[in-house]
């Protein structure tokens, strides 16, 4: 098989690794600060994770290039295009990464990055409101462009100390994610059941809440506070239910796409270690650890399953996928 040939069957969600890949490092670079880890740990899974999302963007590039009418297609269909939208939000988080290293380079990244998904995101869920869409292929991936990539903004500029335009990041999150669930959830109960070989985006449902949590933690200075709780429940809760879901999920064997369950994963590594530290009772202390455990188990899991198939050459679909 051609060079050529195995970047037009890179599929736009194959984004979804950076997420989970990178929030599992940032977290083990935290941990190391605690002294829970040691340093290289988390900088190389950051270097991995900041590695696959720069490959993956001049993959993009190249298939705008050498096959525009398929990213178009993607571009269009309603069930492919949210993932474009962590092109932009990958950066961003890359950019959490750079700023021990390069501040100008990481700053300009994050701005780059916010400006990209804010622009994407007027540009192709705005039309939506035009109406004529049907809700059958309103699925959890829904949550990427308006809500996974704010929250992604709202951590990077929480953490290169800009918590006020972080806190509002977190405000279009935020409310984007509790207008977009009761659709999404209505369509997950009472429409045709999702595909085995799509059920995967389904994982996606587990982030918000986790996600949130970690967003609102860094633009609040790591304290763990009443509304942490709140959200940490709640992504608790999507925890119970994707567990009990386990074996629907995977009817269809393993796939790539099952790296949507990774970014509420690792968020939810990430919020863990923060209340671990949040010096709240032995109970809250026994959870943490569970919850980083835990975390940690599933995401190298997905790490080792994922390398198993790139070994045997089945990790790429036969062709990009696009549909809806």
């Amino acid at each position: 098989m051609s060079s050529l040939q195995c970047i037009q069957r890179v599929p736009v969600g194959f984004f979804g690794m950076v997420l989970g890949v990178f929030g599992l490092g940032s977290a083990w670079r935290y941990a190391a600060t605690l002294g829970y880890g040691p340093g290289w740990l988390g900088e190389s899974l950051i270097f991995l994770g900041s590695a696959i999302w720069l490959a993956l963007a001049l993959i993009y590039l190249c298939r705008c290039l050498i096959d525009p009418r398929a990213v178009r297609d993607e571009f269009r269909s309603n069930t492919q295009f949210s993932f474009i939208s962590l092109l932009p939000a990958g950066g961003v988080l890359v950019s959490i990464g750079l700023h021990p290293y390069s501040l100008p380079l990481a700053n300009g990244l994050m701005v780059a990055g916010s400006a990209g998904q804010l622009i994407f995101s007027a540009w192709r869920c705005a039309p939506l409101w035009r109406g004529e869409f049907a809700s059958e292929a309103t699925t959890p991936g829904f949550y990427l462009p308006t809500v996974a990539a704010n929250f992604i903004c709202a951590m990077a500029f929480g953490t290169a100390g800009h918590p006020d335009i972080g806190m509002m990041f977190l405000g279009a999150g935020l409310i984007s994610w509790l207008t977009l669930e009761p659709a999404i959830i209505h369509r997950l109960r009472t429409k045709a059941a999702l595909p085995a070989a799509a059920r995967g985006v389904i994982g996606i449902q587990l982030a918000p809440a986790f996600v949130a949590c970690y967003a609102w933690l860094c633009v609040n200075g790591n304290d763990f506070d009443t509304f942490a709780l709140i959200l940490l429940g709640y992504g608790l809760l999507q925890l119970f239910f994707m567990l009990r879901l386990v074996r629907w999920f995977f009817a269809g064997g393993f796939s790539p796409g099952m790296w949507a369950f990774s970014f509420g994963l690792s968020a939810m590594a990430n919020a863990s270690l923060r209340l671990l530290q949040s010096q709240r009772g032995a109970d809250m202390q026994v959870l943490a650890w569970g919850l980083f455990a835990l975390a940690n188990l599933l995401l190298i899991g997905l790490m080792v399953k994922t390398l198993w198939l790139l070994l045997r050459g089945k990790l790429l679909p036969a062709k990009t996928p696009v549909a809806g």
